[in-house]
């Protein structure tokens, strides 16, 4: 288990991307959400995947739990899932901090968060010119908001080849 103590914001520019690493590719879906814990099935860029189950346990404190999950398995799963986002992560180093800026895409499409792991829930790192209003805590910016509100259909079963790498077999795993 690991504690994640984390802040978020919204991004008001494009001048993080300056300092961007690559962006890797999430699908994100709930398979469990209630109101200070959820389950989590992540693919990430079309090659790996891991389960993830939090729960919160302060205001921006939470208890985690992930594994490293079969890519199979995860595909699976992810057709189970009762809410799905899409986004490209990407991290920027600002004066020493690493900062996660989530770029989504489908219904999101220009919403832009950055979010900063801390290792106490009274620090205060130096903020970027880029960040914009704190949104922590905001149930509207959370992932899973973001994913209940995103249309189910772009991830049914049906379209799961969207996120089988080149070369996948086409069927999924045989039980």
């Amino acid at each position: 288990m690991t504690a994640e103590i984390e802040r978020k914001f919204l991004v008001v520019n494009d001048s993080w991307r300056g300092g961007a690493s690559k962006g890797a590719a999430f699908c994100q879906g709930y398979l469990l959400a209630g109101k200070n814990r959820f389950v989590r099935i992540r693919i990430i860029d079309k090659a790996r995947a891991v389960l993830t189950l939090k729960l919160r346990t302060g205001r921006l404190r939470r208890e985690e739990f992930e594994y490293k999950i079969p890519y199979a398995d995860a595909l699976e799963m992810i057709a189970y899932a009762t809410s799905v986002v899409d986004k490209t992560r990407y991290e920027v180093n600002h004066c020493g901090c690493l900062w996660e800026v989530d770029v989504y895409s489908g219904v999101h499409n220009g919403l832009v968060v950055a979010e900063i792991e801390l290792a106490d829930e009274s620090d205060q790192p130096p903020r970027p010119p880029w960040l914009g209003p704190e949104v922590t805590g905001n149930a509207a910016f959370s992932n899973r908001t973001l994913a209940m509100l995103a249309r189910r259909s772009e991830h049914s079963s049906q379209n799961i080849s969207n996120l089988q790498p080149v070369g996948w077999p086409s069927q999924r795993r045989e039980q």
